[in-house]
């Protein structure tokens, strides 16, 4: 599904709101034309009386004048109807039947009120006076009467002049809205064109004067970029370290397979087959550690799941054994009492603990006479510990022992074993620690603990 533009969005935000205004204004001004319209027409209506109320106290109920006449028949742009009678109930002038109040109307006051004329709603106003007509005194009643249609299209027209005008305020407002936007993006318009034509190796920082609501993107992009390049440049390393660290091992194979076919003494020729395969089973060993390593950096994907280090453990040193032994060395493992839970993947973990026990055997030195494991576990964490009483590191070369490709002292190792090791750990939430110790070299790997259901 695709997603709307953002200057479409911020038009149908702004544009809205005030359409919904407009619709209540609209209502409101028609109330209002309403409004304007009673009163308008009830004034008509007044001075309509008014007017014959004059005109029959002058000429004795004879006329109306030319005047009146004129206000009558163009009063509002609606027909005004009227009845007059005076003293007595007696018929002066206008219409015959005039519509009658439901109720009594009030002497002193003009009073209006709706009725129906001859099938149609009218608007009228009835006023009582005290005239003296001829010889007659007494009560003049003058009745004024209109359509209450020709009122409604009177409303109807104002409203219709208001809502025409508000259309056009709002048709003008909406396309100053939508252009209006269009110039408030060009900021970002510069700036996606600006990264467009980047080349794909220039991951420097974007330094475009931008509005302040898109600033925290550009600064959050170029934390990115910064980050993408420490990664391509660490990526880069490490391939470059790779490719010098397996020219050797790949040199010596070669070497050694070009020499095999002149060796003809066969003493010479098994050192030569056996230092051979050395040379190949170290290249497989690099090789393995490298995809390991490597694996660790960019795959997320591991299963991880809840099981005893126990046996994890046990297993490894049951292998590592055979090796121990047979250089000579005391190998002492003691395993945790109860279940010792963890989350994770095992055969990382096995990894690991793999790496540190080679790294003793291959760096211990020839004094090296043991080498403990022990598992354990208090309230919040799991430990293993393995401990040698061999060479050792010492502290000012902690930081270059856990480095990638880097060896404290020439000899068999890579120099990756540790780097997995720390890579295993941050994977599982856990820590690897160089313990001091008096003689020898100690390290403890700890594993968050998980409750065991």
């Amino acid at each position: 599904m695709k997603a709307i533009s953002l200057r479409l969005r911020l038009f149908l935000v702004i544009l809205s709101p005030l359409f919904l205004v407009s619709i209540l204004l609209g209502w409101w001004r028609f109330e209002v034309a309403q409004d304007t319209s009673e009163q308008l027409f009830d004034r008509t209506l007044l001075s309509a009386a008014l007017a014959i109320s004059r005109d029959v106290a002058i000429s004795e109920g004879d006329a109306l004048s030319p005047a009146t006449r004129q206000v009558i028949s163009d009063a509002g742009g609606g027909e005004l109807f009227y009845h007059v009678t005076g003293p007595g109930g007696i018929y002066v002038t206008g219409y015959a039947y005039p519509p009658r109040p439901e109720t009594p109307v009030a002497r002193d006051l003009p009073s209006y009120y709706f009725a129906k004329y001859r099938g149609e709603d009218m608007r009228v106003l009835r006023m009582i006076e005290n005239r003296t007509i001829g010889t007659l005194t007494g009560d003049t009643v003058v009745t004024v009467w209109q359509r209450v249609n020709d009122r409604r299209a009177f409303a109807r027209a104002l409203a219709f002049r208001a809502a025409a005008l508000m259309a056009a305020l709002m048709a003008a407002l909406a396309l100053i809205i939508w252009f209006g936007v269009q110039i408030g993006l060009r900021p970002l318009n510069d700036l996606q064109a600006a990264i467009r034509q980047r080349s794909p190796d220039d991951l420097s920082p974007i330094r475009r004067p931008v509005p302040n609501e898109v600033s925290g993107i550009v600064a959050t992009l170029n934390r990115l970029l910064v980050q993408v390049q420490v990664s391509i440049e660490a990526h880069q390393a490490f391939i470059s370290d790779a490719a010098h660290q397996l020219r050797n091992p790949a040199a010596a194979i070669l070497a050694l397979a070009e020499t095999l076919p002149q060796v003809q003494d066969p003493a010479e020729r098994a050192k030569c087959e056996r230092q051979l395969a050395d040379a190949a089973r170290k290249s497989a060993r690099l090789s393995e550690q490298l995809l390991s390593l490597e694996r660790l950096r960019y795959d997320d994907s591991t299963a991880m799941e809840p099981f005893d280090l126990n046996s994890v453990v046990e297993d490894v040193c049951r292998t590592f054994a055979a090796k121990a032994l047979s250089g000579n060395l005391e190998f002492d493992l003691v395993l945790g009492t109860a279940p010792l839970t963890v989350m994770g993947n095992p055969v990382l973990i096995g990894e690991a603990l793999i790496n540190i026990l080679d790294n003793a055997l291959k760096h211990g030195g020839g004094a090296m006479s043991a080498i403990k494991v022990r598992a354990s576990a208090n309230d919040d964490s799991v430990m293993i510990s393995i401990q040698d009483d061999g060479t050792g590191i010492p502290p000012s070369k902690v930081g270059t022992a856990f480095r990638r490709f880097s060896q404290l002292q020439h000899g068999e190792g890579t120099g990756l074993g540790l780097a997995i090791v720390e890579q295993v750990m941050a994977r599982h939430a856990g820590r690897v620690d160089l313990v001091p110790t008096e003689k020898g070299t100690k390290f403890c790997l700890s594993f968050p603990r998980h409750p065991q259901v």
